[in-house]
């Protein structure tokens, strides 16, 4: 006998209610249709808290250039009639794909041009130019402007196509903060049973480890609340030590499944393209490091490469980079000197509770789009900021992994050189017309 409150307890393919394909950011969680939808699909306020629910402490620490309360305030009402970008949902649009971007951002070509129509104007330097140009040249971004605003053009533009070495390191030999302070263990003091083959290997990766060092016992990550040894452990096991990481792992790409109460993401759910012998690996902790070696330098490139088939990904290892990778674990250069995977796209950044010490961002949606995101946090720890701009702009070097020289050059530093010096009643430190000849 059928009875309807049996339906609860059914399975339900929710993917009849797509009413089209969702972008690259949000797919992974489109049957969780709640995270989104909170209470009703019509109310705009509604979406809006959504959105500032996951989205809301980036554009804070990006010092958001275009924030809601810039298009609340009365002297700009004219403005909100022309685009209201108080919601996110004005120009972020879900299930269109004919306006979703290669990088899997739904955006309308026109957005900068609704306000800024007449900014030819106002710079003659821009008089010409497409009213599409704003964001796809490297010239600006509506939210993350910080590499790109005039002022931090002009102070960085007589900058190095590279770096001095020491300068590189300096930043890389920053620690990582320690999250114990313990005697360390050898392999004779670990608690773990080590009475067959698995567990003598698992006891001896773990004696090499950070966490042998540390003082971190097998059964701190293996004992139960009641102190029965478990043989799985899960991500809250790791949160205890790891929160910042845990943090960031689960608001990026990998574990945001996680975050919504998803079973793990695995490489066989990705668009782009992924090693077949990886398709049904659960993404975690130990899907980049390993059970109970936890090598960071493993992590670093060839868990990665484990997973990512994509070109730019097998660039990297014929690249300047990966060649400097390898130096630097065969000991032929200095620690800190080589360039992962991880190293610009789960970049050690400042720990936010002690400034001397450096922490690794697990979120890679952080410094994953490379005009948006990776100047600051990645490209300029070894580049100057024009040569970064440029080599960014140029599709083809970024498919490489970066083998030769940008072939094109970015506008925005001589456009906002020129603006200073016309403001400070100077000619520019340059011939126009001679730059102009050059081009």
């Amino acid at each position: 006998m059928w009875a309807p409150e049996r339906l609860e307890s059914l399975p339900i393919d929710r993917t009849v209610f797509l009413p089209g394909e969702t972008t690259d950011g949000h797919y992974q969680i489109e049957l969780a249709c709640e995270s989104c939808h909170t209470d009703t699909f019509s109310d705009r306020t509604v979406m809006q808290e959504a959105c500032e629910g996951c989205h809301s402490r980036e554009l804070t620490r990006v010092d958001d250039s275009h924030p809601r309360t810039k298009f609340t305030d009365p002297r700009n009402a004219d403005r909100v009639e022309i685009l209201d970008a108080r919601l996110c949902i004005t120009c972020h649009q879900e299930h269109r794909p004919e306006i979703t971007s290669s990088m899997g951002l739904s955006l309308p070509g026109d957005y900068c041009y609704r306000c800024h129509e007449n900014v030819g104007e106002e710079r003659p330097t821009h008089a010409d130019l497409p009213f599409d140009s704003c964001a796809n040249t490297a010239c600006h971004n509506f939210h993350d402007n910080r590499s790109l605003y005039e002022d931090y053009l002009v102070e960085h533009r007589d900058e190095p196509d590279f770096r001095p070495v020491a300068e590189v390191r300096w930043k890389r030999a920053q620690g990582v903060a320690a999250t114990v302070d313990r005697p360390s263990l050898s392999l004779a003091e670990h608690d773990g049973p080590a009475d067959e083959a698995e567990g003598a290997r698992a006891a001896a990766e773990w004696a090499t480890s950070a966490h042998a060092r540390g003082g971190v016992q097998c059964s701190d990550c293996h004992a139960d609340a009641t102190g029965a040894w478990q043989q799985e452990v899960d991500l809250a096991v790791c949160q205890d030590c790891h929160g910042l990481e845990a943090e960031g792992f689960l608001a990026s790409r990998h574990g945001m499944r996680l975050a919504e109460g998803l079973p793990p993401m695995r490489p066989a759910d990705a668009r782009h393209p992924m090693q077949t012998d990886a398709a049904e690996a659960e993404l975690n902790c130990n899907a980049c490091h390993s059970s109970h070696a936890y090598d960071r330098r493993t992590a670093a490139a060839e868990s990665c490469l484990g997973c990512h088939t994509d070109e730019h990904s097998l660039a990297w290892e014929k690249s300047p980079h990966a060649a400097l990778w390898r130096a630097e674990l065969a000991a032929a250069s200095p620690e800190g000197s080589g360039v992962s995977c991880a190293t610009c796209h789960l970049p050690r950044t400042r720990h936010p509770d002690d400034a001397t010490r450096m922490r690794v961002d697990h979120n890679q949606n952080d410094h994953l789009r490379p005009r948006d995101k990776m100047v600051r946090s990645s490209c300029m720890e070894c580049h100057g900021l024009a040569f970064s701009l440029d080599s960014l702009a140029d599709p083809a070097l970024v498919t490489t992994n970066y083998r030769g020289r940008p072939s094109r050059e970015v506008e925005s530093i001589h456009f906002a050189t020129v603006l200073r010096w016309q403001l400070e009643g100077r000619p520019p430190p340059w011939d126009d017309a001679k730059k102009e000849e050059e081009r």
